[in-house]
Parts: C-alpha cells; sequence; structure tokens
C-alpha cells in the first residue's frame, strides 16, 4: 500500500457508476491492509484500504444511483434493506474494531472516489490522530434502563382485595386505580433512582459518557418504558467489571430493568467528529 501522504487505492467514481462508501478510519498498518483483503463489504462489494495522511480508510465500491442523495432515502425508508445495510456496515467496523482501534463512520458514508476519501483523511488528519490516541484502549458500553409497573403489579406478593358489591363497588375501583398509578409512579420513580445510581458507577471508571434518546416502540429492546439510554467509554480493563456491577443494580427492583450491551465500537464517541462524510446528503 503506497503510504505517501496522498495515497490512493484505485479512483471508481468517474465513468463507472460506483462511489465509495467509507466504513471506518484508523493509522495505516498491516491491520486494516490484511482486513481488506479477506472482508466483503456492503452487498458482498470487496473492501479496500484507501490511505491519505498517515490513515487509513475501509472503503468499498457501491452503486452510484443506490448510493445517490435520491437512492439513499429511497434505502434509509425500506427498513429490510436498511437493516441489510446496517448489518455489513457493523460487520466491517466490529471487525476491524477487534483489529486495532478506529473511527467507525456514520452509516452510508459515501464519497464520490476514493481520491476525495484520501483529501477528506488528509485534511482531518489531526482531528482523526487526536481522537484515535483518546480512543486507544477503549470501548463502548451501552446502558438502558426500563420501567414497566404492569411487571411490578404482577410480581407483587398482596392479593387483591375482592371487589364489593352493591354501591360500595364504584368507590372500591376508583380505591384500586388511585393504588395503581401511585404504584406506576414508584416504579417510574425508582428506574430514574435507578439510573442516576448507574451513572454514578460508570463515572468512577468512564473517561466519557453520552446521553441518547430514549428509544420507543420497535425499538426498545424490553417491555417497558426505555427512560435513560446512555453510553459510556471504558478502559478495556474495566470493561468486564463494570459490565457485572451495572447489570446487578436493578435485582430486587419490581417493574424495574436494566440491559448493558457491549463492548462495542465507541460509536457515539467517534462518529460526531466525522460529520462531514455524513450519509443521508449525497456522495461528497
Amino acid at each position: 500500500m503506497n503510504t505517501g501522504p496522498n495515497a490512493t487505492v484505485g479512483v471508481p467514481g468517474e465513468g463507472t457508476g460506483e462511489l465509495s462508501y467509507v466504513y471506518a478510519v484508523g493509522r495505516e498498518g498491516p491491520a486494516l491492509d490484511g482486513l481488506a483483503a479477506r472482508l466483503p463489504g456492503v452487498d458482498g462489494r470487496p473492501l479496500r484500504p484507501v490511505g491519505g495522511g498517515g490513515l487509513c480508510a475501509l472503503v468499498s465500491p457501491v452503486p452510484a444511483d443506490t448510493f445517490s442523495e435520491r437512492g439513499l432515502t429511497a434505502q434509509m425508508e425500506d427498513l429490510d434493506r436498511l437493516e441489510a445495510v446496517a448489518r455489513a456496515h457493523h460487520a466491517v467496523v466490529d471487525a476491524a474494531f477487534a483489529e486495532t482501534s478506529v473511527l467507525p463512520m456514520r452509516l452510508a458514508t459515501v464519497y464520490l472516489d476514493d481520491t476525495r476519501v484520501a483529501d477528506m483523511l488528509v485534511r482531518q488528519r489531526s482531528e482523526f490522530q487526536e481522537l484515535l490516541g483518546r480512543l486507544e484502549g477503549h470501548v463502548e458500553l451501552g446502558v438502558k434502563v426500563y420501567a414497566d409497573p404492569r411487571t411490578a403489579a404482577a410480581t407483587a406478593s398482596a392479593p387483591a382485595a375482592a371487589t364489593p358489591s352493591g354501591g360500595g363497588a364504584g368507590r372500591a375501583y376508583l380505591r384500586q386505580r388511585q393504588a395503581q398509578q401511585r404504584d406506576s409512579q414508584d416504579v417510574y420513580r425508582a428506574a430514574s433512582d435507578l439510573a442516576a445510581r448507574a451513572a454514578r458507577l460508570a463515572e468512577g471508571v468512564a473517561a466519557s459518557r453520552a446521553v441518547h434518546r430514549p428509544q420507543q416502540g420497535q425499538l426498545a429492546a424490553r417491555a417497558g418504558v426505555n427512560v435513560a439510554n446512555e453510553a459510556y467509554l471504558v478502559p478495556r480493563e474495566h470493561t468486564a467489571q463494570l459490565h457485572r456491577d451495572l447489570s446487578a443494580l436493578a435485582e430486587g427492583t419490581p417493574g424495574v430493568a436494566i440491559e448493558v450491551t457491549g463492548p462495542w465500537a465507541p460509536y457515539s464517541f467517534a462518529t460526531a467528529v466525522v460529520a462531514e462524510g455524513a450519509g443521508g446528503g449525497g456522495p461528497r
């Protein structure tokens, strides 16, 4: 691989109907070169390393018609297609991260050709190098906290009181509804308290914290309401212990659950810097 400051590997953009899809950026070296030789990208297209400024981007060719601005919009609206692209993207990032420190690029980051990719690496070299240094030896853990009052009610040990007949039935029903509302509020307060305790626990170990919008609907992985959705940048050597400690926080709290995921490549702490090539706005 050419290691000059403006090195490129192929220029597929002009006249070929192809664009350059970028998955991740790392330092130049044999780790990413070797990975590119054996791992496919989106739609099984071959990866190639593109160098510039002492950095290396993992790139694959993609059809210009389906990854233009209009084509990307159509793909993002097709959930099956979006899932296929996302799986391929994350498979490349995860494989690269297992080999060396990399900065994950946002989904569907495309450039007109490899020359534009190399130029981007040179322009943003100082930012990328600084961030790679900060993320070296760290992984991402995801932490989600859920509140589910129905689960708390189902596991309550006290049996429900018999409903009286006659005029007292309405008052009994009202008292029951008021008790359910209080129980629901208690579960949400307990979930919020657990989220705060999780943050304090992680802050003693994590180098950084990212707060995401709680997930709703099909995006939520569990029953109940996602009340907290956060990520932590954690030194590798502390990952397993922190994972165990966080997972144990919800024990003995009915209606409250905590989900700890990872370790992952540090998406929450890397992709924001790579905003220039972010997908959705068409190729650069």
